[in-house]
């Protein structure tokens, strides 16, 4: 039985019935309905965000979601908000999130929503939410999308444009910028796109140097290029001590299972300094080009026109998806090692026509910077907004935060000496 109340003369329900959750589902499709660039999901991936027996995030958090209906009983909006106990305990104050945030062209409807989950999180101790964020990796459904309204890659959020609006007149702040970055393979005479040369004498001259070497990833040695995956992220980011989570191998390998259908192991590469992992970059041919024809669906049908689609080549973009180098390692050069080996592969494959690079944080200039010397420009701009729910707690940025972080363990560093 769902769990409702009205406010406005709009109804609040919890999504708890199969009813409900159809309505959850289908509500984007016909919001975006006509919309060329949106992409819809599969109704199954969404569902499983809120399914504790597929989401690993619910071994250390909660999540609940809601739509909201008019006095005509149709649904107007929706909104998920969620508690990841390890990610607010990285912060200052306990964070929870939102998101899956749709609604339609009302200023109430939104402000409902944004009231409902605020309420439920702060009753769960939360003094700030952020959003639209996702229940789980940030690598899917992360931000809000504001500038660069085309087709996005698989896993970036596409929206409507009025919903800036709402989160800031709400009081929501700008808490990072994430930007995605495209790039040519091939031009429109299907010729491959150079590498800026800089990038090639740097990959060259890394190439010649004794202990280095580089590998692409083989599903026959799955266990060895997941450790080393695991050890490479987590030697990168735990220089955030307060903003890191560990990378779980468990959910890496589950992770690789899902998406083995459209893995090409020629789009992921490892470098090593004297067999030890020290960097790696994932790209993904972008699935979105195929759900686009699918409207959620993956029925039996479907499943016979995905192999077809993926067999001539539908997919003719990737999307990198994460990468890192060893600390000890940044600014040698492996970063431009690693795209050249990635260039002789779409020298071979040429249904692949264009890269997008997403998403690299407003915070993290050395990714911008090696984003940029790959000849690549800044398509697509998202933004993960904080709010703060206890107002006498002071916002801060993100990178601000970072700055604060990095000069207070060097005054500590510097005591120590």
């Amino acid at each position: 039985m769902s769990v409702s109340q009205i406010i406005n003369n709009m109804q609040v329900i919890e999504v708890i019935t199969k009813q409900d959750k159809k309505e959850f589902i289908n509500f984007p499709k016909g919001l975006y309905r006509g919309d060329p660039f949106w992409v819809c999901q599969l109704d199954s991936g969404i569902e499983s965000v809120f399914n504790p027996q597929k989401n690993y995030t619910f071994k250390h958090g909660e999540a609940i979601r809601w739509i909201l209906k008019d006095d005509n009983d149709s649904t107007i909006g929706r909104i998920a908000a969620f508690i990841d106990r390890l990610r607010s305990a990285a912060n200052k104050q306990p964070t929870g999130g939102i998101g899956f945030f749709e609604v339609t062209e009302n200023r109430e409807a939104a402000f409902t929503l944004f009231n409902t989950a605020r309420e439920w999180l702060s009753a769960r101790g939360m003094e700030a939410m952020d959003g639209p964020i996702n229940f789980g990796e940030n690598d899917n459904n992360w931000g809000l999308l504001v500038e660069g309204f085309i087709q996005q890659g698989f896993g970036m959020p596409y929206h409507k444009k009025y919903y800036r609006a709402y989160f800031e007149e709400y009081g929501f702040k700008n808490y990072f910028e994430q930007y995605s970055y495209h790039r040519d393979v091939r031009g429109a005479d299907n010729e491959i796109v150079q590498f800026p040369e800089r990038i090639m004498k740097i990959a060259g001259w890394l190439s010649k140097r004794p202990g280095y070497s580089l590998h692409h990833f083989e599903f026959r040695n799955k266990e060895k290029f997941v450790n080393d995956i695991v050890e490479i992220y987590n030697s990168t980011w735990s220089v955030f001590k307060e903003d890191f989570t560990p990378l779980d191998p468990v959910f890496l390998k589950e992770s690789l299972k899902k998406a083995k259908v459209i893995v090409d192991e020629e789009l992921i590469w490892f470098a090593y300094y004297n067999d030890k992992p020290i960097a790696f970059f994932i790209l993904f041919p972008d699935l979105n080009q195929i759900l686009k024809h699918f409207d959620g669906k993956l029925h039996f049908w479907n499943l016979i026109r995905f192999a077809y689609f993926k067999v001539t080549h539908t997919m003719t973009r990737m999307r990198a998806v994460v990468g890192g180098v060893h600390p000890s390692y940044q600014n040698s050069g492996v970063e431009s090692a690693i795209f050249l080996q990635l260039y002789e592969v779409f020298k071979k494959k040429p249904w692949f026509k264009e890269l997008e690079l997403s998403w690299v944080g407003d915070f993290n200039t050395k990714m911008i910077a090696i984003y940029e010397a790959l000849g690549s420009t800044k398509a697509k701009t998202h933004v993960t907004y904080r709010y703060m729910i206890n107002d006498k707690r002071p916002f801060i940025r993100y990178k601000d935060e970072m700055a604060q972080k990095h000069s207070f363990k060097q005054d500590h560093s510097q005591q120590d000496q």
